[in-house]
């Protein structure tokens, strides 16, 4: 169990924190309208970050200190193709220590505004906590007015690169893989939340924040808007909002009020967007698709549809009952309501039974229909099936560049995307065969638990209906 010290406001600082990734696009902040930057809820800035220097200074930090000469050598002197890329935080180089170990440093700019103070949260969180699906912190450096930070070199980059805009010759993740990645993505955040204490609030979990090692192995990534979450009576923590547009939980965007279900939203539309292959914001898509969440709560409504949402580049290779069960998991995690919402375990629990069903990709195909839903079938160009994966050996935390949103924009967005939820209505997903996923928590399945012969009479219900569509669907 990873154990932090009380250094109060964690992240609280990295408000302007923002980046580019490879491609020149960028994530949009939000923060919250009518908020005084200068004046957040839950207290002073300064005196919760001299809480921070003055606590972090007493701990143990296993991490390993640099000199700037040893990280300009290991990235030949920072040279230009060493670069992996560059945000509103500064560069990332590819680099090579003398040991011969290949690692990815992350030089701050100097000249930003929270730079120190998202550095010194970085350092203090990766030094303390420690699992397989968090990423590795070798080191970092300090020397006069340099800071970087040295991590572990993820091969395989970010699930975003993976999911989004991929080249003709890389092949599309398959539904085995993305499952896999979902329940490993999961257990980091499970440990952030149930493990550490206190808990800890990730505040920024998103696809491109899940980088993949050998094997598709996932670690969360880039922790300067962590917090350290309520403990004792409180219920949350009060703060700025930031997060990245599109993920951020709609009582967290409106209220700043913190919680670790506004986490488990965030994970919710990364799932989401594993299963359907779409952008959390995706402005090139017609008004009314260009939100995910917004795009999926009509379609979770009407079981007929689900096929559809699944990805094209899948071609109809996923099984129906592992979709129909991810859908479920997804929309559950995407509860208006924060209390609703699955504890994260919970959701583990589910995603460990999904990733344990492989299924057998050479199958006869089915569901062929929903690669007609939309024209994203057919980006890349040419046929999937000669796609071979390339590990594009590249990447590194976040990259990232700032990009200015209003909170407003953001609210009505929010607005949108929750009418009409909450309201009791029956849902599709009410029909959906749930045996398996062992959902034991009140919240998760939303409802009372049911007897078991009612779950199995449930289940063989939904089987039954399954088998039906599916021979109308060849017929």
């Amino acid at each position: 169990m990873g154990c932090l010290p009380c250094f109060g406001s964690a992240g609280e600082g990295a408000a302007k924190k923002g980046g580019a990734r490879k491609d020149g696009s960028s994530d949009r902040r939000v923060t919250r309208v009518g908020s005084d930057k200068s004046k957040p809820q839950g207290g002073s800035d300064s005196k919760k970050d001299a809480v921070i220097l003055r606590e972090g200074n007493n701990q143990h930090i296993a991490a390993h200190t640099f000199t700037f000469r040893e990280l300009a050598a290991a990235t030949k002197n920072f040279r230009q193709d060493c670069l992996l890329g560059e945000g509103g935080f500064g560069r990332v180089y590819k680099g090579r220590l003398e040991n011969g170990q290949v690692v990815a440093v992350k030089q701050l700019d100097r000249n930003g505004l929270q730079g120190n103070r998202e550095f010194l949260v970085e350092v203090l969180m990766l030094s303390l906590l420690h699992h397989d699906n968090l990423v590795n912190l070798i080191g970092y450096c300090a020397d006069g007015d340099q800071r970087l930070l040295v991590y572990e070199f993820m091969p395989l980059g970010s699930l975003e690169d993976h999911l989004h805009d991929i080249p003709p010759d890389k092949e599309p993740l398959d539904w085995n893989t993305r499952m896999k990645i979902a329940a490993g993505a999961a257990k980091g955040l499970e440990y952030l939340h149930d493990k550490a204490s206190p808990p800890v609030i990730y505040r920024d979990f998103k696809s491109s924040n899940i980088l993949l090692g050998e094997g598709f192995h996932p670690k969360l990534s880039d922790f300067g808007l962590a917090k350290l979450g309520p403990v004792g009576d409180k219920t949350h923590v009060s703060t700025r909002v930031m997060g990245t547009y599109g993920y951020c939980a709609p009582e967290y965007a409106m209220t700043g009020q913190l919680t670790v279900k506004s986490d488990v939203y965030s994970f919710g539309v990364v799932f989401l967007e594993l299963i359907t292959g779409r952008k959390a914001i995706d402005n090139t898509k017609p008004h009314g698709e260009q939100n995910l969440v917004a795009w999926a709560r009509p379609l979770f409504k009407d079981r007929r549809k689900f096929p559809k949402m699944a990805d094209p580049l899948l071609q109809g290779r996923f099984p129906m009952r592992g979709l129909y069960q991810a859908l479920a998991v997804a929309a559950m995690c995407l509860q208006e309501q924060a209390a609703t919402r699955p504890f994260i375990g919970d959701v583990v629990t589910a995603l460990s039974y999904l990733a344990s069903q492989t299924y057998d990709p050479n199958a006869p195909v089915q569901h062929n229909r929903s690669n007609s839903s939309t024209p994203r079938a057919s980006r890349g160009g040419g046929s999937n099936d000669q796609r071979r994966l390339r590990s594009p050996n590249h990447h590194s935390p976040d990259l990232r560049r700032r990009e200015a949103t209003t909170g407003s924009r953001y609210e009505a967005e929010v607005s949108r995307t929750n009418s009409g939820s909450g309201s009791g209505r029956r849902s599709a997903l009410d029909d959906v065969d749930m045996t398996g996923l062992q959902l034991g928590s009140p919240g998760l399945a939303g409802r009372k638990r049911e007897s078991p012969r009612t779950v199995e009479r449930q289940g063989a219900v939904a089987e039954a209906r399954t088998r039906e569509e599916n021979s109308r669907q060849r017929n």
